[in-house]
């Protein structure tokens, strides 16, 4: 079982990246990446986790993300020869927003000292 959640979660992270990528144009400044899909052992939902950079552009994507997931439910149901169908749920990845974070105070600290450390 375990073995087919995995197969299944692998489905959908292949089947969703190519729809996020024909139906829906982002801006050039914005980069939305699908990290991981995580179905429910029942296969009744899939959490569908979304990196944004910037992260603070995060938010209105998985809004509008979320805005159209009726659309994207009903290809993933089109191309998918399955039943059940998990359903999709989008969600902001954590991880990368603390990483970004991290990166974020990392180049303020950078900005901030001195130039060739003379003091």
């Amino acid at each position: 079982m375990i073995n087919r959640i995995q197969k299944v979660n692998s489905l959908l992270k292949r089947e969703i990246s190519k729809i996020l990528l024909r139906d829906f144009d982002f801006s050039f400044e914005i980069l939305v990446t699908l990290t991981r899909v995580e179905a429910t052992p029942n296969l009744i939902e899939a959490k569908t986790y979304i990196s944004v950079f910037p992260d603070k552009e995060a938010d209105k994507i998985i809004a509008i993300l979320n805005k159209n997931v009726f659309g994207i439910q009903q290809k993933i149901n089109k191309i998918l020869k399955m039943r059940p169908i998990p359903k999709i749920k989008f969600i902001k990845e954590k991880n990368i927003s603390e990483a970004s974070k991290i990166e974020e105070l990392l180049n303020k600290i950078k900005d901030n000292s001195p130039v060739g450390g003379n003091n």
